[in-house]
């Protein structure tokens, strides 16, 4: 078990360039010690038995590959269990991750917990396609397994029309070889709700209102409120393109917020957003997507009334025991 001094920086494990620019920026006015880790040009040496931190923050994306950076996934998930090994700390480890790469497990778990969801079958080869989406209710998504930010996810009317793409090639699977064939719900009151949580807990939630025709539901990447309030988008580049994404504070009923919460403690998911849709068609709410990746709603102060970034270094330091050791 490897020893860990209080004063050792925290290690922040990320590749997207700008996404985490307000958790660094936040680290700074503290004056704590950390260390930026390139997740995408890496290695480590499976002989050491100790690592020159207090704390490992996996903010990994599985939308890496939409980066150039393919090569990340899973090497992260190496590394992440070469920490655990070595008794490291980890917020958002290996298991976590994992189920930020996999679709079919997140599912799985929701199976487990007795929670609803939209019904999926798990296919390894598109010709397996219009078969199973012959058993599910149309209109039909295809998903990658291996997704973020949208990508890999593509909406088909009609069986018909999934098994004509079948024919022409045109159903990719993404980068792990596997994808959902899933229910498309339509939304009522046309959002999805995100939740956030930290250490198990409710933190905020948001209804997301997407583009049309976009499955891109970063909270980061939201432009406006729901009352077309600008909004300041400090976790995205100057030059990022605007989605239309809308967002609103939302507050679920208590019982939803429960099954947020047990999914969360289920997943060990120290941070991270879990999304549900509501059906127009039946009025039940369907959970579809645990993301350990949560970069928090573009500008959180005017949309929800408080900084969530803040809570998240109150998290860190607590974990890494670095409350008492900052630095000048």
């Amino acid at each position: 078990m490897a020893a860990h001094a209080p004063h050792h920086p925290i290690g922040i494990f990320h590749e997207h360039p700008h996404w985490f620019a307000p958790l660094f920026a936040e680290l700074d006015r503290r004056g704590l010690p950390y260390e930026r880790i390139d997740a995408a040009s890496h290695a480590f040496d499976p002989a050491e038995r100790g690592v020159p931190y207090s704390l490992v923050v996996n903010r990994a994306s599985p939308s890496a590959y939409l980066r150039g950076h393919a090569h990340s996934l899973f090497y992260t998930l190496h590394w992440l269990r070469h920490l655990e090994l070595l008794g490291v700390p980890v917020v958002n480890g290996a298991d976590v991750y994992s189920l930020e790469l996999s679709k079919a497990r997140q599912l799985d778990l929701l199976e487990e917990l007795g929670l609803p969801y939209p019904r999926a079958r798990v296919i390894n080869n598109p010709a397996q396609a219009p078969a199973v989406a012959a058993t599910l209710r149309a209109p039909l998504l295809i998903k990658a397994n291996v997704g973020g930010s949208g990508a890999g996810i593509v909406r088909y009317e009609t069986t018909a029309a999934l098994t004509e793409a079948v024919k022409q090639g045109r159903v990719e699977l993404g980068v792990d070889g596997t994808a959902l064939v899933q229910e498309c719900a339509p939304l009522r009151d046309g959002h999805i709700t995100r939740v956030e949580t930290l250490g198990g807990s409710y933190l905020y939630a948001i209804n997301v209102y997407p583009a049309s025709g976009s499955f891109d539901l970063c909270p980061a990447d939201a432009c406006q409120t729901t009352e077309g309030v600008e909004l300041v988008r400090g976790a995205c580049a100057v030059d990022a393109p605007r989605t239309g994404l809308r967002v609103e504070a939302a507050r679920p009923p208590a019982e939803i917020v429960a099954q947020v919460e047990h999914i969360a403690r289920a997943a060990r998911l120290d941070v991270g957003g879990i999304e549900f849709l509501v059906d127009d068609r039946d009025g039940r709410h369907y959970f579809y997507d645990i993301n350990a990746l949560s970069n928090f709603v573009a500008d959180a102060p005017n949309v929800v009334g408080f900084d969530p970034w803040l809570a998240f270094v109150d998290y860190l330091e607590q974990r890494a025991g670095l409350a008492h050791a900052k630095v000048a």
